[in-house]
């Protein structure tokens, strides 16, 4: 038992450092550390027209994956501790590996969408779907094979687009799900089973904090609830004087108790200008200062909208979660 533990810790870190050094040797797109792309090293991607996901270390692009041809905007992505990538957009969700091989794809079904994926160690996927019958599911990538479905509750079967957007696995082996057309967040088990909610208007994200709380967004509206769902911490725009707030989507807590947020531009609504469009995203401390903000529009450092930025300032492993006996 302890022989196989260790073997299962040891190998992802071998795996880790081999992807590293992979991704350091990789051709640099752009040609020297830009100011604009300092400060974090960082996954990111974000709901365009085009398909576009960005790794940044040292403030350089050291990989990129552009679809321009593509259908459907990303609401997700997550870089693995092996260099794997998954990202849900919109008509599908694909995994790829720093070569950009595909090792996986789902084909969303007519009339319905996806817009959350996220891992369970490194051969099954738990997503939801929106639909008419919407559902959480859980496949095996390996074996392609369905291996646990529920349904999901929303607040209006015909209007899919707006049922979710994001989903997250907690430490305890739980679904964080943010039911956006249902003004609430609900936490569940593998099947399916109510645990745990809490009212709020329009959620886009949630994600559980290590001491319990629960950090949740909405486009005008970041709020910490502890359990009973007593509002902690909470911040809008009028929060942060002088900036150009569009709408808030993903927020993420960081250790040094700093938040992290993003501010998402519609790109099907205006044009992006980079002289004229706000920052992409802030990192603000618990009194709403700000630390540090990306300001990348411009080429070439134009990363586009912003919805997920995954910080890689520390060694970290996404996949390292479980869904109840999924692991």
């Amino acid at each position: 038992m302890h022989g196989s533990i260790a073997r299962s810790v040891e190998e992802p870190m071998k795996l880790l450092s081999t992807i590293l050094i992979g991704l350091f040797a990789l051709p640099r797109l752009s040609a020297e550390a830009l100011p604009e792309l300092a400060g974090h090293d960082f996954f990111y991607a974000g709901e365009a027209k085009t398909q576009d996901l960005y790794i940044v270390r040292k403030g350089e692009i050291v990989w990129s994956h552009h679809n321009p041809g593509s259908r459907g905007e990303i609401s997700d992505a997550v870089l693995l501790s092996n260099g794997n990538v998954l990202y849900a957009h919109q008509y599908g969700i694909t995994l790829m590996d720093a070569g950009k091989k595909v090792l996986w794809r789902y084909e969303t079904p007519e009339g319905c969408e996806t817009h959350t994926a996220r891992p369970i160690g490194t051969e099954r996927v738990v997503f939801l779907e929106n639909g008419r019958k919407p559902r959480c599911v859980v496949v095996n990538v390996k074996t392609g094979k369905t291996e646990r479905e529920f349904p999901l509750e929303v607040g209006n079967p015909q209007g899919v687009h707006g049922q979710f957007r994001h989903a997250e696995l907690t430490t305890a082996g739980t679904l964080l799900v943010a039911h956006m057309d249902h003004g609430k967040v609900a936490e569940y088990d593998e099947h399916g089973k109510e645990l745990w909610s809490v009212a709020f208007p329009g959620p886009w994200s949630a994600s559980r904090l290590p001491d319990g709380n629960t950090l949740i967004t909405a486009t005008k509206l970041i709020r910490e609830v502890d359990p009973a769902g007593k509002t902690v911490w909470e911040c809008t725009p009028a929060d942060l004087p002088g900036l150009d707030i569009r709408s808030f989507q993903i927020s993420t807590r960081l250790p040094n108790g700093s938040t992290l947020i993003n501010n998402w531009v519609n790109s099907w609504s205006e044009s992006l200008d980079p002289d004229k469009v706000p920052e992409q995203a802030y990192e603000i401390t618990p009194d709403k200062k700000v630390v540090w903000k990306l300001d990348a529009w411009k080429e070439p450092a134009n990363l586009g909208p912003s919805t997920t930025i995954q910080l890689l300032d520390k060694p970290d492993a996404p996949e390292a979660r479980h869904f109840g006996g999924f692991r």
